[in-house]
């Protein structure tokens, strides 16, 4: 079986239920152990620290679909001064799944957009587990057009395991949508700073990832497909993810050291979830390290753009 909990994050947690017990029983019989139990808190703290900096592949893709990780809206208040939401696609409805609108960012108008995924069974069920539908992708593609029209700089925010495969979103034109997004963001005339913030999957992911500045939380992932689409496709054994996590090369050093990404954000140990605001805070200070890069550098940004994308996959031989 796929294992799905973090064993690790559990004997932690029992290890300092039991140094609680320890402070308690000090207490009652009037015995100093403090120096005992600071050795022993310091001693767990550095165990975890190795244990995060030595994560596997797959324990990645766990801890990059945790449910307390914070979501775009999260980071969207977060990093903006203030910011309205903006609804629909103007054809069919309103995609839960997929959050846009436009807000100031160091009192800087931009456009934001981002997948939205819940924190429990109502909300998932509400934004549709953040697998967006067409009409998210056309809602994506009429705010990036007016963001063009009035000079905004786009921030996007990436985390979903992939378009919905559903009949119903094949029959309302999936693939087109998704199509028209990548090709607008090609050429768009405006800078795009994109940040993985959780699970990049897929064409769905990549839809708001064509940007001129790519960035990934430490534990985020980003690739072609899920490593339980990659099993069973490849082995037609979803029991194998943990394996195909590892031949994917979805983190973000691996990105890195190939050129994929531009900047890795650190977390906190244990994961973003454990400390929001200072995840959001460097997540911030980041986007706007590039952002600024980005315009300072001029020129033309979709032939920039253009290069850099063809760029990737290149490789020598000895």
């Amino acid at each position: 079986m796929v294992k799905r909990q973090f064993d690790y994050e559990n004997n932690y947690e029992n290890i300092q239920d039991k140094i609680k017990e320890l402070e308690e029983l000090s207490d009652s019989l009037d015995f100093d152990l403090s120096g005992e139990i600071k050795f022993l808190e310091s001693k767990l703290q550095a165990l975890r620290e190795v244990k995060y900096q030595n994560l596997t592949p797959w324990e990645k893709v766990l801890l990059a679909r945790h449910s307390e990780r914070p979501t775009t809206m999260q980071y969207l208040d977060g990093i903006c001064d203030e910011w309205i939401e903006l609804h629909g696609d103007r054809l069919y409805g309103d995609d839960q799944a997929v959050v846009g609108g436009i807000g100031t960012f160091n009192g800087m108008p931009v456009t934001v957009l981002g997948h939205q995924r819940g924190k429990d069974t109502n909300e998932n069920i509400k934004r549709n587990f953040g697998m967006p539908h067409p009409e998210g992708y056309r809602k994506v593609h009429r705010l990036l057009k007016q963001a063009e029209k009035f000079g905004r700089p786009v921030l996007t925010f990436i985390d979903t395991q992939g378009a919905y495969p559903g009949a119903g979103a094949e029959e309302r034109g999936q693939p087109f949508a998704i199509a028209q997004d990548l090709m607008l963001l090609s050429g768009l005339k405006v800078p795009v700073i994109s940040t993985v913030i959780g699970e990049g999957g897929s064409g769905g992911a990549l839809a708001l990832g064509v940007c001129d500045r790519l960035i990934m939380l430490s534990n985020s992932v980003f690739s072609v497909a899920s490593a339980e689409t990659c099993a069973s496709i490849l082995t037609k054994d979803v029991h194998q993810a943990e394996e195909m996590a590892g031949n994917l090369k979805l983190t973000a050093p691996e990105l890195k050291e190939l050129g994929i990404i531009d900047e890795i954000v650190p977390e906190p140990i244990g994961g973003a979830h454990t400390d929001p605001e200072q995840t959001i805070a460097l997540v911030k200070a980041a986007m706007a390290r590039n952002l600024y890069e980005v315009m300072e550098r001029g020129g033309d940004l979709a032939e920039q753009r253009y290069r850099r994308l063809r760029a990737m996959g290149r490789f020598t031989s000895k």
